[in-house]
């Protein structure tokens, strides 16, 4: 059973929690999984439903998401793309019993921001995967997905790259990539975008399994998209 059918969050819980006694919108909308080639990045698109909302400084500020994730093959790799980076936490999980990568691999952090918060609770393992699809959906949020993995030793160690000088540090052995779009976002353009990019290039074909995240609230959806097709085509 695919668990990701398209759905909302109306409670506050999740990313949902965000804001929510401020807000006038108060529920959002995860997308529907769609399983493809490469071809299908063609169906990489804005949706008409509000992924995240959030208030800031006194303004409400509601963002749409995908209108599907995605889950390929590519070049002998699996490769996911979400919203919300919350949801790498359940496809690192779905990719490791699939065989995907050894467990205590790297991880391969690019992000602008190091999403390394705590979270309220932990799972205790990820055998269970109704478990694990509702500990990523309603008590995982944006910021605070990595740590249980670092915990369950889904992976040994995350290297973190939000600086220039961690762009160019080199490095080697067979790695689980995760990308959030928003390292592409104008706050980083101090760093060369060309660093940037052929890093994550680079990255990208050294990786066994990558997970990418649009990040709605953190840069533009159709920009977010673009980039994607040129790191994966």
């Amino acid at each position: 059973m695919e668990r990701y059918n398209g759905f909302y969050i109306e409670k506050p819980a999740g990313n949902n929690a965000f804001s929510y006694a401020e807000r006038t919108q108060k529920r959002i909308y995860v997308a529907p999984l769609v399983k493809a080639g490469p071809e299908s990045l063609s169906s990489l698109q804005v949706s008409a439903e509000i992924a995240f909302c959030e208030v800031c400084e006194g303004q409400e500020q509601c963002c749409h998401g995908l209108r599907s994730f995605l889950e390929l093959e590519v070049s002998g790799k699996k490769v996911y793309i979400f919203d919300n980076h919350n949801h790498a936490f359940y496809f690192w999980s779905r990719a490791l019993s699939e065989g995907r990568f050894e467990k205590g691999s790297l991880l391969v952090h690019v992000d602008q921001h190091k999403d390394m918060r705590e979270p309220a609770a932990y799972i205790d393992s990820v055998e269970n995967e109704a478990e694990v699809f509702e500990y990523t959906n309603f008590e995982l949020n944006v910021g605070n997905f990595i740590k249980p993995a670092l915990r369950l030793g889904l992976f040994r160690d995350v290297l973190i790259i939000d600086s220039s000088r961690a762009f160019k540090e080199r490095i080697e052995g067979d790695i689980v990539l995760d990308i959030d779009m928003d390292i592409f976002s104008d706050d980083m353009d101090y760093i060369d975008f060309d660093l940037r990019f052929e890093k994550i290039k680079e990255l990208y074909a050294a990786a066994s399994v990558v997970t990418v995240a649009t990040s709605p609230y953190f840069i533009d959806q159709s920009r977010a998209i673009e980039l994607i097709k040129r790191i994966i085509e």
